[in-house]
């Protein structure tokens, strides 16, 4: 070990290599952490479970504590999540009613069908208004049963016809399989058993039956469901036995309904065929949901066979079903006729009679005596024809709507609710209940029916009713026909479906996730929702059933038994053997580019790194000790690529530091630390990397995550912001994923399961942000990208109009696109990437793609976002949009600013969309999501953004005439010398003198508008509300209004809507003549500054503008006239015209600079001691001739210190001149040997900058070196400033932006000359508005009266108006519609209700830990309140203040000693200091549990869990230390470090100054291990590897300074 003059210990590292750490200054030396060897269970974090100590001094004792106001993406927090619990609690409630209702109408109108088509069915007839001493019965006539049969076929077809449709599409334009021929058999048989099932139980079985006896049956189709569940069970699944048992029972009592009913039935009138039809229909019927029930872990071959076809169908299930739903019509139909034609003998009235049987006819009614009774077919000719009633010929389709309405609606919101995770009681409950209460209002509505025969006199015909039981019904019912056997199906078909109440799927599942059929069963809705809910056989997994995967592919995941897969897929029991369990671990890299960012917008991101490092904490934890397995678990890590941060150092010239916003980030770790935490809180200083592409630097976060700095120096590695992704997108999914030693399909199954978070530098986000993204990303494995609502943050009008805009943005545009297609651009500042889609070919690989033609400038690098989506689209995959997940951004708030920034983004817009639409057939076909109606839509919009400054144009022509009564000719001229003055200014001058134009421009248009909006509200006064104007500027207006109302969180949106219309000529026509004018510019336009340039830079600059000076005066007619002017000469009096001619007076030449000769004199000397030096090299290769050593100083080529030059010219003695020239030949040495040990991956001059705060110093591995070596080489070697290829470059770039120009004037020229020559024509080429008609009326003098009907115009200019723009805004209001149902969904399913869960539900106490353990967690391990910091007298009151200690708080902050935070730390004081005898200690974040109704059997339950944990801890301890421990026998030990045996009782001591040690305990944890990198080590892994003894190891660390 030696220390070296920089204050930095060089000690030898892992490869043999020099490794320098920073000597720790007196002014650091309490920042060290102390080895605590009495907190053995405190993992390695800033080196273990130490605290880094900063002692106060008293007269700095003043404090700034985290300010408590929350703004940005934390503000109103609080309150919409109570709005939104409050919404679900309506959502459970709402939804409840609507399955059940619904249902139950569904239920009872099929009930009402069924019970019209029995041949010769009497009803009883109200006939009061006929005769009141009589009795009326009705006969349906043929026509009737006609009619609902009809309308039962049509019933079934439905659903089934969606269900065509649905298969249909996705075959089309989506991918599919083929079946095998037998899976194709097996689903062929099973369906055409339902179908004869389902089509004898309607038309030959529930005529027969009363409507409470058909309500009933339907519970017993459970059968064929019950026997395959029974033999699926797996004979590991816990209680077994038990299970089967129930199993048993069940199919028993299902099996009552096929032989008892029959039996007793069999004796009715005209019921004899029900001995062998109900039991035939029932069992075949329930044959429809055999694949729910099929389970490949069964024991018994058949069904485990069957299991097997079941996993098949769910990729070919549509394919199969195109053909399986044709049949399916096609046999229910012949069904339908056979039973008829053996019911009538005859299929004729069934068509012959259609027309009259949905149109008019008649209905007989027969009278007969009053108390008489329904009689049978036999005596019904006794009674006496009365007279024939009109039928009511639209009953039956309303009966059909209503019921097809009902169903559709049931299943929807049946849907809905499994989808948002309130499946339990918005679901299951009505699901079940829809029977027994249809039972119920049958059993009512029957009896005061056969009370009153006219009780619904005028709401349904008469003749028209349920098929209800006669007498004593209800006593008959449960005593002779043995109806109380109905509870014992309905609780079997709760057993066979109690599947249902116990949901395991993720949210927002899809349709195919969520069931098995694609829709509903028309006929069997209730029990076919039940049925096919798909079972999750997976069950729940258990921390302590994964494995330790222990491998030696070096990939080190000790501790993963805790990091459980974030959700069990489908296909998870399919995937290879050699995936482990951890790999399906959802892996985020938040991606943030930085460059010139200010403090506030740096603290804004690191605020949001931070939440997440504590919301992973949080969940690793939970899952850690409190043993729950968390679905949302991921792993996270930070990196920040910060361009162009090296900057030439004041010191020396030759060296590059780091720049001030590197610094800038650095200062404010603590800063954004102590915001989120809420307590002062340090972060330690990053340890620092050199590297090929210039540094790193490394932070190890609170919550144990990482964050990394790439220091980008743009001498070394291509600089921008596109060079920057594809340095991360090579990195983390090329070296860390792509060159890990692992197995093909581990690395298929972690590529889908990584995401790329990109960032900007100025984000502010919250967790659950991200966790939406991550849902929609595990919803649909076709996602390549997700990204989530951009609030604009600032101040002054420019937001205030970009809030505007970024809302009807994302309101209208994006959501349509969503909806209709793919978003087409996932803006970078906040939006999530998979993996394995980037990785993909044509995507990352092109991506590399160096921008040589003049269109690559524009699309690749001004708009690299959205061309990156184009790539993504291109090769098939979908990009979507999450309403719910917010991010806040700074915008611009100055108009230069804002100008040029829109000048990047709009010619990149328009290049990618039109790169997309120039190859849509290719696209169309290869993506699912773009369609030919979307590419239409998109060309609409593409339209409409070409045409916009002509439209804009003819807007204010026809404005200014309506507002300034003008006419057309001279509107047009006073609208067209602005817009030409303008276009000149920016073809003629600089990009400054343009902007201040447009600003005075937008300014003067802006009161235009202002004096156009008056005019038209006076001509809509005139004109009416009917008119076009007052029409389209209403549904304008409303679609905002109404769009802001339904996101009543961004409601203050809607209010800069007026500044957003004063500027619509400044933003839709200003600026697109800036952005295409200049096109050739392709600077980034924002966030640029001056930087520190070198000597060398500066001198380059200046002979480049000497030179061009020169050539100026050259190429001027003064330079031709008198070609020998030397450059060299002024005059005392100078004149000149333009560059016509020059006139000196009293010429003489320009005075010598001093400083400027000493340089040349520096320089001179510089070169002539190189040549000395090569001559002395060649005369004595070897260097051992004695002799003078030239050198010359770096200071020369800073030029000019007076004093080495001074020294040539004094004179002095031999002795002097010797010893001088002796300590120069010393220094000259001294810095050559200083130079010559200068090696940028060793010991680069720019980690020595003390803003880096003195960090440790380390070193990358060998391969990671050669892959950056690599990389640089291949794709990011900086682009040489080749003057000759940039001036070509910039010439093909004013060519395109001629070209461009050129095509949009004439195209809006062409496009404003026609419509304007229709407008002046406009007298017949108008359109009679229909609405806004005025009459006038005239009273002649002879007494004649005119009417003079006037009609309002539709001139051409509001044609283009009404019909082009109108069609957009219509498409994407309901496009908005659509997409706002979907974003409250994703909110409703990803909100709890934890306040009254033990109200809901009776849930045990270890329950309601698993079910709230990340709260549980993310309170325990708060850092705020550890050390009794309870920073919370921030109150107003006069009280409050008075009794504020200040002086107490100011003197117990200086002694208390300041700790860099670890919430590990934190975590486990409180969790294992928990007792529920003692209760919890008074801390803030211990004052949070009782927010969680935490009682004392909860916290006992949770005690149980820390003993838990202590065990396991304890028996890891002792395997460790056992003779056997398979680590002792290995050549590499791991190192060990302190611990403590705990047991009950010793907690306590954990954190004392006396507890006990134990020197055994392994110094690694599981955790770091975790974030080991798998990758080939080529250095030995412990210094006890090359002979050391493990004393001598803790000997040497303890010696260490760090």
């Amino acid at each position: 070990m030696e220390l070296n003059k920089g204050g930095y210990v060089t000690t030898l590292g892992p490869n043999g290599t020099l490794k320098k750490e920073a000597e720790i200054s007196d002014e650091e030396e309490n920042f060290t952490d102390e080895e605590d060897e009495n907190s053995p269970l405190n993992t390695e974090i800033y080196g273990g479970s130490q605290r880094s100590l900063q002692e106060t001094k008293g007269w700095d004792v003043f404090r700034v504590l985290p300010p408590s106001t929350d703004t940005g993406s934390n503000a109103n927090q609080k309150t919409l999540e109570l709005i939104m619990k409050i919404l679900k609690v309506f959502a459970y409630l709402f939804t409840f009613v609507i399955v059940l209702v619904a249902g139950v109408i569904a239920k009872g109108t099929l009930l009402m069908m069924t019970s019209q088509i029995k041949k010769g069915r009497d009803v009883a007839y109200c006939g009061k208004d006929l005769a009141r001493d009589q009795a009326f019965y009705a006969k349906l006539p043929t026509e009737e049963n006609v009619v609902w049969t009809w309308c039962l076929i049509f019933t079934f077809l439905v659903p089934e016809i969606f269900t065509l449709f649905r298969a249909s599409r996705i075959v089309l334009f989506k991918s599919w399989r083929r079946p095998p021929f037998s899976d194709f058999v097996i689903v062929w048989m099973f369906e055409s058993f339902h179908i004869i099932g389902i089509g004898l139980l309607m038309f030959a079985v529930l005529p027969h039956l009363d409507v409470v006896q058909g309500a009933m049956i339907t519970n017993c189709v459970c059968l064929v469901p019950g026997v395959l569940g029974m033999l699926s069970r797996s004979r590991k699944e816990s209680k077994r036995s038990a299970k089967i048992l129930v199993d048993i029972f069940s199919i028993l009592a299902q099996l009552t309904g096929l032989l008892l009913w029959p039996i007793i039935l069999a004796g009715k009138d005209g019921g004899s065929h029900l001995v062998w039809s109900l039991p035939v229909s029932l069992l075949l019927t329930s044959c429809g949901w055999w694949e729910n029930y099929a389970d490949k872990h069964s024991p018994f071959a058949i069904v485990k066979s069957l299991g097997r076809v079941k996993e098949r169908l769910k990729r070919t299930r549509y394919f199969t079903y195109i053909f399986i739903s044709i049949w399916k019509i096609a046999l229910f139909l012949g069904t339908v006729f056979f039973i008829w034609w053996g019911i009538y003998k005859d299929l004729t009235p069934l068509f012959s009679k259609f027309n009259l049987a949905f149109g008019d006819h008649k209905i007989p009614v027969y009278s007969g005596p009053l108390r008489s009774s329904l009689v049978s077919d036999a005596k019904i000719d006794r009674f006496q024809t009365f007279e024939a009633q009109d039928a009511w010929s639209s009953t039956p389709s309303h009966v059909l709507t209503i019921q097809i309405f009902s169903a559709w609606l049931c299943y929807v919101f049946g849907k809905f609710a499994c989808k948002i995770c309130i499946q339990g009681f918005s679901f299951a409950f009505p699901v079940n209940l829809i029977v027994p209460v249809s039972v119920s209002l049958l059993i009512a509505a029957c009896g005061v029916r056969n009370n009153n025969a006219c009780i619904l006199q005028g709401t349904l015909p008469d003749y028209l009713f349920f098929e209800c039981p006669t007498g004593d019904f209800l006593n008959d019912l449960i005593l002779s026909q043995h109806a109380w056997v109905w509870l014992l199906w309905l609780l079997s078909q709760t057993w066979i479906t109690l599947h249902i109440w116990t949901p395991k799927c993720e949210r927002l599942a899809s349709t195919e996730k969520l069931f098995i059929s694609p829709f509903y069963n028309a006929f069997l809705l209730d029990q076919g929702m039940g049925l096919m809910r798909r079972r999750d056989d997976e069950g729940d997994v258990k921390t302590e059933e994964l494995e330790l995967d222990i491998d030696a592919t070096g990939d080190g995941e000790m501790g993963q038994y805790y990091e459980t897969i974030s959700i069990h897929t489908e296909t998870s029991s399919t995937v290879p053997k050699t995936v482990k369990a951890s790999d399906s671990i959802t892996q985020i890299y938040a991606c943030a580019t930085m460059w010139h960012e200010t403090t506030e917008e740096m603290v804004e991101m690191l605020k949001s790194i931070f939440r997440m490092d504590e919301d992973q904490s949080a969940r690793r934890v939970a899952q850690k000790y409190l043993k729950i397995v968390d679905p949302d678990y991921y792993k996270f890590e930070t990196h920040i690529f910060f361009d162009d941060c090296f900057e030439a150092s004041d010191d020396n010239d030759e060296e590059n530091v780091i720049n001030m916003f590197v610094k800038q980030l650095i200062n404010t770790m603590d800063e954004a630390a102590s915001h989120v935490h809420q307590t002062n809180i340090r972060i330690r200083p990053p340890k620092k990397y050199p590297t090929p592409y210039g540094g790193r630097l490394e932070w190890i976060l609170p919550g144990k995550t990482k964050m990394y700095a790439h220091l980008k120096d743009k001498s070394k590695i291509r600089h921008r912001k596109r060079w920057s992704q594809v340095m991360y997108m090579y990195y983390l999914l090329g070296f860390r994923l792509m060159d890990r030693p692992i197995s093909v399909d581990r690395k298929e199954v972690i590529a889908e399961n990584t995401y790329l978070l990109t960032l900007d530098g100025d984000i502010d986000f919250q967790p659950v942000a991200v966790q939406l993204l991550v849902d929609l990303m595990k919803k649909n494995r076709n996602l390549g990208a997700a990204c989530g609502r951009i609030h604009p943050v600032g101040s002054g009008p420019m937001m205030w109009y970009q809030l505007f805009e970024y809302a009807i943005g994302h309101w209208l545009q994006k959501a349509t696109e969503h909806m209709i297609g793919c978003v087409l651009c996932s803006p970078g500042c906040f939006s999530l990437f998979r993996g394995k889609a980037l990785m993909d070919d044509n995507v990352m690989r092109r991506y590399t793609t160096k921008s040589d033609e003049p269109r690559h400038y524009v699309q690749y690098d001004q708009g690299e976002d959205r061309w990156l989506c184009t790539l993504l689209l291109q090769r098939g995959y979908r990009v979507e949009y999450s309403a719910a997940s917010d991010a806040f951004t700074h915008c611009p708030e100055g108009f230069n600013e804002f100008y040029n920034q829109r000048r990047r983004w709009v010619p990149s817009t328009i290049a990618n969309i039109m790169d997309l639409l120039v190859d849509y057939k290719r696209t169309v076909k290869i993506n699912d999501n773009i369609s030919v109606p979307y590419i239409f839509y998109q060309m609409m919009l593409m339209g409409g953004t070409i045409l916009g400054p002509g439209t804009i144009f003819l807007m204010l022509v026809g404005a200014f005439v309506a507002a300034f009564r003008i006419d057309n000719w001279t509107s047009f001229t006073y609208n067209l010398y602005p817009i030409v003055a303008f276009m000149f200014i920016c073809f003629t001058c600089k990009s400054e003198w343009q902007l201040v134009a447009a600003q005075l421009l937008s300014a003067a248009y802006a009161l235009i508008m202002m004096a156009v909006i008056v005019g038209t509200a006076l001509q809509l006064g005139e004109d009416g509300i009917g008119s076009p104007s007052a029409i389209f500027l209403i549904a304008l207006s409303g679609s905002f209004f109404i769009a802001a109302c339904i996101h009543p969180q961004e409601f203050y949106c809607i209010i800069p809507g007026l500044l957003y219309l004063l500027l619509i000529p400044s933003m839709y026509l200003l600026l697109i003549l800036y952005s295409i004018i200049n096109l050739n510019n392709v600077s980034w336009g924002t966030r640029e500054m001056q930087t520190k340039k070198s000597t060398q830079e500066l001198e380059e600059e200046k002979k480049e503008a000497e030179e061009a000076q020169r050539q100026a005066k050259e190429k001027s007619l003064l330079g031709l006239i008198h070609k020998t002017t030397a450059p060299e000469e002024e005059g005392s009096i100078d004149f000149s015209f333009a560059n016509l001619f020059r006139c000196m007076l009293c010429t003489h030449r320009k005075p010598i600079d001093e400083k400027q000769q000493l340089v040349r004199i520096a320089e001179s000397l510089e070169v002539l001691t190189k040549r000395l030096d090569s001559i002395e090299r060649m005369v004595d290769p070897t260097g051992v001739a004695p002799g003078r050593r030239r050198s010359a100083s770096r200071s020369s080529n800073r030029g000019a210190h007076a004093e080495h030059l001074g020294a040539l010219t004094e004179e002095e003695s031999d002795d002097e001149v010797q010893t001088h020239k002796s300590k120069d030949d010393h220094d000259a040495a001294s810095i050559s040997t200083q130079k010559e040990q200068r090696d940028d991956l060793i010991n680069p001059y720019w980690i020595e900058d003390k803003g880096l705060k003195r960090g440790p110093v380390d070193y990358l591995d060998g391969p990671e070196v050669q892959f950056w070596v690599d990389l640089i080489e291949k794709y990011l070697y900086p682009i040489d400033a080749d003057k000759k290829a940039q001036a070509k470059i910039a010439e093909a770039l004013k060519e395109l932006r001629t070209k461009s120009v050129f095509f949009f004037f004439m195209v809006n020229a062409l496009f404003i000359l026609i419509v304007f020559l229709m407008q002046l024509n406009k007298d017949s080429l108008n359109v009679h508005w229909p609405l806004g008609v005025k009459i006038n009326t005239t009273l002649t003098d002879d007494g004649r009266l005119i009417i003079d009907k006037e009609y309002l115009q539709l001139e051409p200019i509001g044609l283009v108006f009404v019909f082009f723009f109108g069609l957009i805004l219509v498409i994407q209001f309901t496009a908005m519609l659509f997409h706002r149902f979907g974003t409250i969904s994703h909110i409703l399913a990803s909100t709890e209700l934890t306040c009254c869960n033990r109200k809901i539900e009776d849930i045990s106490d270890d329950a309601f830990i698993d079910k709230n353990a990340i709260d549980i967690a993310r309170n325990l391990q708060k850092l705020r309140g550890l050390d009794g910091d309870q920073e919370s007298e921030n109150g107003s009151g006069g009280d409050r203040i008075g009794r504020r200690r200040t002086i107490h708080n100011l003197e117990k902050q200086r002694q208390k000693k300041r700790a860099i935070g670890t919430l590990d730390v934190a975590f486990k004081k409180r969790f294992f200091s928990i007792s529920a005898e003692a209760g919890v200690e008074e801390t803030p974040a211990m004052s949070q549990m009782r927010k969680l109704s935490m009682t004392r059997e909860t916290i006992k339950a949770l005690e149980l869990r820390r003993n838990t944990v202590l065990g396991e801890r304890k028996k890891s301890t002792m395997q460790t230390l056992g003779a056997n421990n398979e680590f002792n026998k290995s050549k590499h030990g791991p190192r060990h470090r302190s611990s403590t045996a705990l047991v009950d009782g010793t907690a306590e001591r954990i954190f004392t100054p006396n507890g006990d040690t134990n020197n055994g305990y392994d110094e690694s944890s599981d955790d770091d291990r975790m974030t080991t990198r798998s990758s080939v080590k080529l250095h030995p892994l412990t210094p006890a590897g090359r002979g050391g003894s493990w004393k001598e190891v803790d000997n040497t660390r303890k010696n260490s300074p760090m």
